[in-house]
């Protein structure tokens, strides 16, 4: 068997990973674009900021590891388009030649791209202008060009989710005085607003200048004598003409699914224009399946859904790749569990919001919530805001969002949370858990049972 994965990012090399797994006979051809596969986009900002002082450590195994693992490479290879009769994928290579590669079954993991906004000015301006989209290596490496070589002493972000935070935090950390600016009415915006106004005032804290409510309409060169290389034009909500000067401008504000190979050979798309797949990951085109970030995704929730997300891309990689060598694996489903590092802070959301739940069929109460990350009289305590969203009727726990230090182990609680959910306890179910105590680390009652029997009590269930 035969089994080429086009991608070589997280969906497809843990397809290709899984395949072998399962056959380690299987032949196993992985098509990449670039010459970096199965590098952590995810710890781009840590590389941007010096955390992590080379790139190279973003790999999360080597070339000779995956080649180790049974796979070929193609790297700097383009996948054209797609025979699913013939079963043949078109390739070019880094020499341009063309190549026909046949399959058995197909793993389409291509990703997403960046999403350029309607900005005016942003389409004949690039890296070499100080304007810069992030996603790839190759934009990495852009980027760090302009740094190392203009030695900028502005930025101005163009979105607040969770890349663009991130990226805050890295361009400060690099002496930059960076502005960031967000068209909705919060940063993070897919948490609360009232979480959301807590990480805004935590970048503000930290130096960062911050402008919500503000669209940006243009982006151009400054004129002479004018500071900073770049001037950026925007709107307020109050209908306000709004100007920075920078060196560097960042536009991330969100990604869309890459999909133009999969539609030419005929595949169907979902949710958010997401090439549509049954949860064992197949397309319906004879032996193609696609996941990860060009995929629609499964909400345990919602259903069909887009949510493109590393771990997500994981799963249905691994999903993919197992039922390529015949098995009969289904995607188990995601609930849109994120964390991110805000400077010392942390947020982090599971589930479902108040808005998404209503449209999910649910009546939902919100209550919030605060409590201690472990015994207040043991020194070093933190404080953590919590959100708990559950069913009125039927008590059943639908969401739980989360901010605190970093050392708060908000990332831990906040999977505490999604197991309750993917489980489909009650709120008041998750005071029953057996959790760990002890003083330095927690308290009788974990954070996240506080937080539940909060809700409970403001919901008035029994």
């Amino acid at each position: 068997m035969h089994m080429v994965a086009i991608g070589g990012s997280d969906a497809g090399i843990s397809a290709a990973l899984r395949a072998r797994e399962v056959d380690p006979g299987a032949e196993v051809t992985v098509v990449v674009a670039d010459a970096y596969p199965n590098y952590s986009i995810c710890g781009i900002p840590y590389y941007v900021s010096g955390e992590v002082p080379h790139w190279r450590s973003l790999a999360h195994r080597t070339i000779a590891d995956l080649e180790a693992a049974g796979m070929a490479l193609r790297l700097d290879t383009t996948a054209r388009s797609i025979d699913t009769q013939g079963r043949k994928l078109l390739v070019t290579g880094p020499d341009g030649a063309e190549d026909l590669i046949s399959y058995d079954h197909l793993i389409i993991g291509t990703g997403a791209v960046s999403v350029r906004p309607p900005i005016t000015g942003l389409a004949a301006l690039g890296p070499g202008d100080g304007v810069h989209l992030l996603h790839s290596m190759g934009d990495t490496f852009a980027l760090m060009a302009t740094l190392e070589d203009t030695a900028p002493a502005s930025a101005v972000i163009v979105g607040a989710g969770y890349i663009g935070l991130e990226m805050a935090e890295a361009l400060t950390a690099k002496g930059l005085a960076v502005t960031q600016i967000e068209q909705l009415p919060e940063v993070l915006p897919t948490v609360d607003p009232q979480l959301g106004a807590l990480v805004h005032a935590d970048l503000a804290a930290c130096g960062v200048e911050i402008l919500t409510g503000t669209a940006v309409r243009s982006v151009g060169q400054a004129d002479p004598g004018e500071s900073g290389r770049l001037r950026v034009e925007a709107v307020n909500s109050a209908g306000e003409p709004v100007t920075r000067h920078a060196d560097l401008v960042l536009v991330v504000v969100g990604v869309r699914p890459d999909t133009s190979l999969a539609v030419s050979a005929g595949a169907t798309l979902g949710a958010k224009g997401a090439i549509a797949v049954d949860r064992g990951m197949r397309t319906g085109l004879p032996g193609v399946y696609a996941a990860g970030d060009c995929a629609v995704t499964y909400h345990r929730l919602l259903g069909e859904t887009y949510l493109p997300l590393g771990t997500t891309a994981h799963k249905q990689g691994r999903v993919a790749g197992e039922n390529a060598c015949g098995g009969h694996r289904e995607f188990a489903g995601s609930l849109g569990t994120q964390v991110v590092k805000i400077f010392d802070q942390a947020a982090a959301r599971t589930g479902l919001r108040d808005h998404e739940a209503v449209a999910a069929g649910f009546d939902p109460v919100t209550t919030g919530a605060e409590a201690d990350d472990h015994k207040a009289y043991y020194p070093g305590s933190h404080r953590i805001h919590l959100r708990f969203t559950g069913d009125r009727g039927t008590g059943r726990l639908l969401g739980v969002q989360l901010f605190g230090h970093k050392h708060a182990e908000i990332a831990k609680r906040v999977d505490i949370a999604a197991a309750a959910i993917f489980h489909g306890m009650t709120v008041d179910e998750v005071s029953d858990l057996d959790l760990s105590y002890t003083p330095p680390l927690g308290s009788p009652w974990d954070a996240v049972q506080i937080g539940a029997q909060a809700w409970v009590r403001h919901a008035g269930q029994p």
